[in-house]
């Protein structure tokens, strides 16, 4: 696709040539004749990976270099380089989509691909954030072809602790907890996928031009700087978390967790241990994850070694245990309530 086909069969060029003499002895002007036929323009939709310009794959490089314009969307991730490597590698002028961008001119994105190529870059994967969906979407419904080119995201870099990806179950995004709004929707998805011994990947929150409410008072518009989660944070709220539903999802002295941070750049650093644990441990620069570890192979514990915090207190499959408790706890309140029905 966006490639133009330059054949013309020999009948056809024939045509062509009577068709100029023609004119030409009827005193008519033809300035240009066209043997391209129409071909329909691209919106590509590429990833680039989680390390820097060079993690681009041929095929989405040679798709970039055939667009009239260039966009990175830069508010759901970030690439540990800037727009200026980017361009000079590339080769391209690229137009920043930051979220003010995607959620009030996507259409700047898309329309443009009615008339000629553009490229739309994601870090990471085209395909794991609803934002660049719901952009797809978008174009279908005005006939833009779209074309995906996938590249690794954190969905499958997390897999470099070696946790099984296979066992993994609903990945959830834990948001920053502010004075007055503390959710703990993700809670409910732990415990489901604990219970069923899956392990739980968390995305941790990216805030990027935020605005200043206290500025937006004053007629200002001001943004604030931009915030990234950290699994330090994380593992405090998702402790609070555990305070406040008391379910019984994890423990946050015994459930084995591992903090990822800067996945598929040179320096990653991965650490294994309890939330207590993990709260207390340098990750260094964004962007982090995390995994709440539910039943673990012996091989993957023998590969977390090698990450574990030394002395660790974490109890390997713990959520056994727990699942254990929770059911004799809950025969043990139905008892009382079966002897007063006889």
């Amino acid at each position: 696709m966006g490639g133009h086909n330059s054949f013309v069969s020999k009948r056809g060029k024939k045509h062509v040539k009577d068709l100029l003499k023609q004119t030409t002895s009827q005193g008519a002007g033809i300035s240009t004749i066209s043997l391209t036929p129409n071909v329909k323009m691209v919106l590509y939709v590429i990833g680039l990976g989680l390390g820097d310009e060079k993690d681009v794959t041929i095929r989405g490089l040679e798709a970039i270099k055939s667009s009239d314009k260039v966009f990175l969307e830069c508010y759901t991730s970030i690439l540990s380089v800037d727009k200026n490597k980017l361009e000079e590698y590339y080769g391209k002028e690229i137009v920043i989509a930051d979220r003010d961008f995607v959620e009030c001119q996507a259409e700047d994105i898309y329309l443009p691909a009615k008339e000629g190529n553009v490229a739309l870059l994601v870090v990471g994967d085209p395909v794991c954030a609803t934002t660049h969906t719901d952009i797809m979407l978008r174009a279908f419904e005005l006939d833009i072809d779209v074309e995906l080119i996938h590249n690794a995201s954190v969905m499958g870099a997390a897999g470099s602790c070696g946790l099984q990806l296979y066992t993994c179950g609903q990945t959830i995004s834990i948001p920053f907890f502010e004075d007055n709004w503390r959710p703990t929707s993700f809670y409910s998805k732990i415990q489901y996928n604990r219970g069923g011994g899956m392990h739980t990947l968390c995305l941790l929150d990216i805030k990027v031009k935020e605005p200043d409410f206290e500025a937006m008072k004053r007629n200002k518009i001001v943004f604030l700087p931009p915030r990234y989660m950290s699994v330090n944070t994380a593992a405090e709220q998702l402790i609070e978390a555990e305070e406040i539903e008391e379910g019984g999802a994890y423990s946050p002295t015994e459930t084995l967790c591992v903090g990822m941070a800067r996945l598929g750049q040179k320096d990653q650093c991965i650490i294994a241990g309890t939330l207590e644990e993990l709260k207390e441990q340098d990750f260094g620069e964004p962007l982090h994850c995390m995994m709440i570890c539910g039943e673990v192979h012996d091989l993957e514990l023998e590969f977390l070694k090698k990450f574990m915090v030394e002395g660790s207190k974490f109890k390997a499959n713990d959520h056994v245990l727990q699942g254990a408790a929770a059911a004799a706890a809950a025969k043990a309140a139905k008892v009382p309530e079966d002897d007063n029905e006889e």
